[in-house]
């Protein structure tokens, strides 16, 4: 008997959904899949990730990606995306904020 609880307690800390995806469990799970979404979209690969914050839709992540790279890499051109996702993943939307080459300080 204790046994059949257990398992329905491990269910339903597997929260799907209503659409039947998995949600998202944390920041680095997030930051994956903006990133992912955001590579697949624009077609630059993504460096890494700068920010990421929870916010009542989901996720906001900063995204800063390779869009031109050049010889020597100090020169290559990155920008820096932000990243809205849903709680189970879904781009919501996105748009580029900065542009800069890689060896330039922040001021």
């Amino acid at each position: 008997m204790s046994e059949q609880r257990a398992g329905r307690a491990r269910t339903s800390r597997s929260a799907h959904s209503s659409a039947g995806k998995e949600r998202l469990r944390g920041a680095e799970e997030a930051a994956e899949r903006a990133c992912r979404s955001l590579g697949n979209l624009i077609r630059h690969r993504p460096e890494g990730v700068s920010a990421v914050s929870r916010n009542e839709d989901g996720w906001h992540v900063d995204v800063d990606v390779l869009e031109l790279p050049r010889i020597p890499d100090t020169t290559s051109l990155l920008a820096t995306y932000e990243v809205d996702i849903d709680e189970d993943g879904s781009l919501l939307r996105y748009r580029r904020v900065r542009r800069y080459r890689r060896g330039q300080a922040d001021t």
